[in-house]
């Protein structure tokens, strides 16, 4: 079985250096444009289910995908539980503004530690406590009855699955990154062992 991870395509925040957590900001001409190239990376995937959240930037690369792919029949769970993290009072801002700000190292502590949250926000732990039961109680069924499943999602959404997936620990999940429209493949045997992955 797979386990496919992909970060949205790129977003107008993204484009222009800004937190965005749970703000619906849709993409960028350019992250749509990037849609064919990164949608021909699944073309020899079997894929039976689609999971993604309700923000805007999650929806519009799963259409975007399944547009180029030919698959737009199928099925696509939305839920809250994997939208990205909460950035508090720091969405909206420039992240070069904010470093300058609060300094590069504490601004690097909120976005990518396990349990510092941003002022007002969620941390990565948090995140964690809320999207991995959901990946376990659906995800992983789906997984168990031998389907393929292509997860879109947000960037902290996504390191809390990569973090339970890889078992990586909370010190060393710091380093863990995923740029807009990355890609990680896991496949498991038929008792979820991880047998293999690729980037």
């Amino acid at each position: 079985m797979k386990l496919i991870l992909l970060r949205h395509f790129k977003s107008q925040w993204n484009l222009e250096n800004r937190f965005t957590g749970w703000t619906d900001v849709p993409l960028c001409k350019e992250g749509v444009e990037s849609a064919p190239d990164i949608s021909k990376k699944l073309a020899n995937e079997k894929i039976d289910v689609v999971y993604t959240s309700p923000l805007i930037r999650n929806r519009e690369t799963v259409s975007l995908v399944l547009e180029n792919l030919g698959k737009k029949d199928l099925p696509v769970v939305i839920d809250k539980a994997l939208n990205e993290r909460n950035y508090g009072k720091l969405q909206g801002l420039n992240k070069d503004e904010t470093k300058k700000k609060f300094g590069e190292e504490q601004v690097r502590l909120w976005r990518r530690s396990w349990d510092q949250a941003p002022p007002e926000g969620e941390s990565l732990k948090e995140v964690f406590n809320r999207v991995v039961p959901f990946y376990r109680k659906h995800i992983e069924k789906d997984l168990r009855a031998g389907k393929n499943v292509l997860v879109v999602a947000s960037h902290n959404s996504l390191r809390a699955i990569i973090k339970y997936v890889d078992k990586i620990s909370d010190k060393d999940i710091i380093s863990a990154e995923m740029e807009s429209g990355g890609m990680i493949k896991y496949e498991f045997d038929e008792k979820l062992n991880l047998k293999g992955k690729t980037n």
